[in-house]
């Protein structure tokens, strides 16, 4: 059996997907080959040396120690895309609430209960201290063009908004996907320059933590709006609230909300809402489990955060082992003198790498003895080696 942890409560529409002649699935199980997990810190857990995979329900994976799971031959999963919609459906509300001063307006009103038939007299007299503008032809700056940002803005053009999008390292894929009336921005400045809203898609790491402080508030228009929904510290607070008192931006809306914020005005602060839908939740299990399942039984490696993508479909009647390494040129080599040793001949194979971590999957005939997994993976720079 297989056996697999959840470390938070998975959507079982996406736990129906393992067949359960084949695996074990519970939140505590003895030795798990691969663990599925949503919000659950990791960071300082030991993990059980038979973990094979770990897999994020979710795109962001700042929960899971990704160094040390390289190091130590397990792949690490998250699952892009799947909660994109969500995602966008807030963004587009957010676009609307930061414009309009709806939530102001509702709490005000509120304020005038049990004041009977007066209610409406002093809702026309008062109406106007939460007038908005509206959000059809005015610039809106997309930064990050990933799933999330692609659909943010092809649905945010759609509502006669002028959209821009920046996005150095946007992927074909993604590009196929964008509207061709989004204009590309050329610089991250020049964006932040022109635009009325900005909404941020980017994920948190050295080179985005904090990219949104003082220096770029002092670029942006007077009055700008911006909404981030993507990770906390892409912002620096500090600079942001000095930036909202100052008046330079109109309002903010975020997703992580902080106590500094809470007591701002003008800040709306959602309790991490992006997304939290069922179907989200349905998606994220379902590619989770179906990416887990994929390189549990086939060794293929699709949306990977540490190891390279790699996939090719089982040919019938051979035996299929993969193998993971430091990206060192002579290991393949070295591999295929083992197996000619052994007098097993090579069906197919395929080999690919990211950055410094090599992965590859051999489709061999005959069986493949333990003795010679355990010669390939006392080579030199190899990491993981694994029989299927």
């Amino acid at each position: 059996m297989i056996k697999i942890q959840t470390l938070n409560k998975i959507s079982p529409m996406g736990l129906e997907l393992f067949p359960r002649e084949k695996y074990e699935i519970a939140s505590e199980v003895p030795n798990p080959d691969a663990v599925l997990v949503r919000s659950a810190n990791m960071l300082e857990m030991t993990l059980p040396s038979e973990v094979k995979a770990i897999a994020r329900a979710g795109a962001g994976y700042n929960n899971i120690p990704v160094d040390s799971c390289t190091q130590k031959g397990i792949v690490v999963f998250n699952t892009p895309g799947a909660n994109a919609n969500g995602v966008k459906e807030l963004a587009i509300a957010s676009l609307l609430l930061c414009s309009r001063r709806v939530i102001p307006g509702i709490e005000w009103t509120k304020s005038l209960a049990g004041k009977g038939e007066e209610v409406s007299k002093i809702v026309e007299k008062e109406k106007s201290n939460y007038v908005g503008p509206e959000i059809k032809g005015k610039k809106l700056a997309v930064i990050g063009l990933g799933a999330i940002g692609v659909m943010v803005a092809n649905d945010a053009q759609a509502l006669g908004m002028e959209v821009m999008g920046f996005d150095p390292f946007i992927s074909l894929e993604n590009a196929w996907c964008l509207s061709m009336n989004v204009r590309r921005a050329l610089s991250l400045n020049s964006i932040l320059a022109e635009a009325d809203y900005i909404t941020l898609h980017l994920p948190l790491e050295d080179s985005t933590k904090g990219m949104i402080n003082a220096e770029k508030f002092a670029l942006m228009k007077k009055g700008v709006r911006i909404i981030n929904l993507a990770r906390g510290g892409l912002v620096n607070n500090k600079d942001l609230i000095k930036a909202i008192k100052d008046g330079m931006v109109a309002t903010y809306v975020t997703d992580f909300a902080t106590d500094e914020l809470i007591k701002t005005e003008n800040v709306i602060c959602y309790p991490h809402l992006g997304a939290s839908t069922p179907e989200s939740e349905d998606n994220c299990a379902f590619m989770a489990v179906k990416q887990l399942r994929d390189y549990l039984e086939y060794g293929n490696i699709k949306n990977s955060v540490n190891f390279p993508a790699c996939e090719m479909a089982p040919s019938p009647k051979m035996n299929r082992f993969i193998m993971a390494g430091k990206n060192i040129p002579t290991i393949v080599n070295q591999v295929t003198a083992l197996l000619a040793q052994s007098g097993i001949n090579i069906a197919e194979m395929i080999n690919k790498n990211r950055e410094n971590i090599a992965y590859s999957i051999f489709d061999v005939s005959g069986q493949i003895p333990g003795d010679l997994i355990k010669k390939i993976k006392a080579l030199e720079g190899v990491i993981m080696v694994r029989a299927l």
